[in-house]
């Protein structure tokens, strides 16, 4: 049988068959040597292939269809290992809050950084639009234009209040979304919002540390009645950067890409060289100082809440 993974729970996960019924699968030994080195080496989104088990309505998934793209990140408790969020996504969208709790425009960069490593395009959702007073409306512009005038689509939204919810739930219509973003930020209240049949549990922000408290514990793909897929995950803290080489970095700030060609030395790692072409953007004001603060970060290894 084939199905589509709707839900992972560790050791057992949640297959859509062609059938129309979801049935609880677990891996076949063999997918844990092939060399994956990922605590997860399926996951929501997967294509697989699974034969029922005798006398059960459980299965073992004994196929992996190619991916078209996924989205990774560094595991936090093992450090040499990585995590698969989801796969074979159209879009991805970061939420994001300027207060309660800060998203780093570091950590928005990191994101950006994965999504164009995999070939995932990504718009910005900035949400608690309800929260801001005068100041915080004129620091929000400042976000959204550094985003804008490089490609990003930028959207605000109150999940709270409902505000301008429509305009997501167009951009969702048949797509597969990934939603990610800090505990904290809204996603499942956002979700709720465009889904009120699904009551999905939604956390406090913790006052003592500003950081959300986790409500989703593991990744799961919500079908949408107007067409479409959306993949709510759980908040992330940090993100590790994986499998991008320090050369090829540059190459996923998308402002830096047309430049590259410009420098003098072809090997240019755009830190200290002579004639950069990309420092010189930077200094006339043609790159945002953030985003290459951002790049340094990465490139050098930095702490991945920044």
């Amino acid at each position: 049988m084939q199905g589509l993974v709707i839900k992972s729970t560790g050791s057992w996960y949640q297959v859509f068959a062609e059938d129309g019924n979801t049935y609880s699968c677990r891996i076949k030994g063999k997918f844990r040597i092939k060399g994956i080195q990922t605590t997860n080496p399926i996951a929501v989104g997967d294509q697989v292939g699974f034969e029922l088990e005798p006398n059960a309505d459980t299965g073992v998934i004994d196929k992996l269809h190619e991916r078209k793209n996924y989205i990774i990140r560094k595991s936090i408790n093992l450090s040499k290992q990585s995590q698969i969020i989801a796969a074979n996504l159209d879009q991805a969208f970061l939420i994001v809050t300027l207060a309660s709790p800060r998203t780093s425009l570091g950590f928005i960069d990191r994101f950006l950084v994965v999504a164009e490593a995999y070939d995932i395009p990504t718009c910005l959702v900035f949400n608690k639009l309800d929260l801001y007073n005068e100041d915080g409306l004129a620091i929000l512009a400042d976000y959204k234009s550094i985003y804008e005038n490089i490609g990003y689509p930028c959207y605000e939204v109150s999940a709270l209040e409902g505000t301008n919810i429509s305009q997501i739930e167009a951009l969702l219509k048949d797509k597969t979304t990934l939603f990610s973003g800090h505990s904290g930020v809204g996603k499942s209240s956002l979700i709720n919002a465009i889904l009120p049949d699904f009551e999905l549990k939604t956390g406090e922000v913790s006052e003592w540390s500003d950081k959300g408290q986790h409500t989703t514990t593991f990744a799961e793909m919500h079908h949408l009645p107007f067409g479409g897929y959306l993949v709510d995950t759980p908040g992330i803290r940090e993100l590790g950067i994986v499998d991008i080489e320090k050369e090829e970095l540059s190459h996923f700030f998308v402002e830096m890409r047309d430049r590259l060609n410009q420098c003098r030395f072809n090997n240019c790692r755009h830190i200290n060289e002579p004639g950069c072409a990309i420092i010189k953007a930077v200094e006339e004001g043609e790159i945002e100082p953030s985003r290459y603060d951002s790049y340094q970060s990465i490139f050098h290894g930095n702490d991945t809440r920044a």
